[in-house]
């Protein structure tokens, strides 16, 4: 199904959410970088500053040329890095894909979707805004929803936990699997294999 593959042939951008700055490394919200640098490790480069305004690597992933973007913007502001990255390489927003933290999922799942709204999520809305349009993709990694009355922002900006810990880079290395899975087999396949209960 040639529609559910992203850019259906051409060029992918895979952009990483995350805060930049030594502060924010090991944050919940920042497993969308975590993400990108195990991407950027399998293909053997090492990320660039690009006048887009984001940190850029360029190179192949499961046989298709891609382009691994990470935002030196705050979270809220990601959307100009990404489409202004998005325009330089010429990629349309059906071969976007975002990797980003999600409360509504328990820790380590994984969802992938293309299009949809933002819940609440301040890069995806940016996202969306900048691109003029909702409909790229998604591969969601669960952070789960704060313990008690914990504001939901305030949680994602505190590092994983250390039981969390002990799972994160497992957990990091299948969402690249997914995101590998995407990139190569289309959304349905990737959906099929990492929508695990």
């Amino acid at each position: 199904m040639e529609q559910d593959l992203p850019g259906a042939g051409e060029q992918v951008l895979l952009v990483g959410l995350g805060n930049p700055g030594p502060r924010y490394a090991g944050n919940r919200h920042n497993v969308g970088f975590l993400v990108l640098d195990e991407l950027a490790d399998r293909i053997g480069g090492k990320f660039k500053a690009h006048k887009a305004g984001a940190e850029i690597l360029e190179g192949q992933l499961a046989g298709r040329k891609i382009v691994l973007a990470k935002p030196r913007s705050f979270m809220n502001l990601s959307g100009g890095p990404v489409a202004g990255t998005a325009r330089f390489f010429k990629v349309d927003r059906s071969g976007v894909v975002v990797v980003h933290d999600e409360l509504d999922l328990p820790y380590g799942a994984l969802k992938l979707k293309l299009g949809g709204g933002d819940n609440g999520h301040n890069g995806l809305r940016s996202i969306t805004k900048s691109l003029g349009g909702k409909d790229y993709f998604r591969v969601r990694f669960g952070v789960d929803r704060p313990p008690g009355r914990m504001d939901a922002a305030d949680y994602v900006l505190k590092d994983f936990s250390t039981s969390e810990r002990r799972e994160l880079a497992l957990n990091v290395d299948r969402c690249a699997d997914a995101v590998e899975a995407l990139v190569g087999s289309g959304l349905a396949a990737a959906q099929n294999q990492f929508h695990a209960a």
